[in-house]
């Protein structure tokens, strides 16, 4: 179980719930988990916290900065534990896979475009959508 004290430090009360979720996070191997997906995962573990809940809970600690959220499809919130890195990411439009990347080339020529036009980034996402190439693919099969 996560240690309270860093709900507390960010200005949350160390609920079952949060704790649950944050465990959740920084244990799973699947990096970038839907409100639906860690519910499930939750559930699967015993865990009896409602969807609704679950929603509350990743709203609180993407605010309190624990979490980060994206939007890789239209409608779809993901969630990752925000571990105060940037990286960029990879969407597989057939299987889903999310692959993460960082490039300090890409960064420099974002900065540079940006002060061309007059920019100062402050904050910025950058996905690149396709297909994967691996040719057994183990989120396509279980997509299939």
């Amino acid at each position: 179980m996560p240690d309270s004290s860093e709900l507390r430090s960010r200005g949350l009360k160390a609920t079952l719930p949060r704790l649950q979720i944050l465990e959740l996070f920084q244990r799973t191997k699947v990096r970038h988990l839907t409100a639906e997906e860690a519910y499930r995962l939750l559930f699967k573990q015993g865990h009896e916290v409602g969807l609704a809940t679950v929603y509350r809970v990743l709203t609180q600690l993407q605010q309190a900065g624990l979490l980060k959220q994206a939007n890789f499809e239209a409608g779809r919130a993901v969630y990752e534990l925000d571990d105060g890195t940037h990286h960029d990411h990879l969407v597989c439009t057939t299987c889903g896979r999310v692959q993460e990347f960082h490039d300090e080339a890409v960064e420099q020529r974002q900065r540079l475009i940006a002060s061309e036009h007059g920019f100062d980034v402050v904050e910025h996402s950058h996905i690149l959508y396709g297909r994967c190439t691996t040719p057994q693919c183990e989120h396509r099969r279980r997509t299939a």
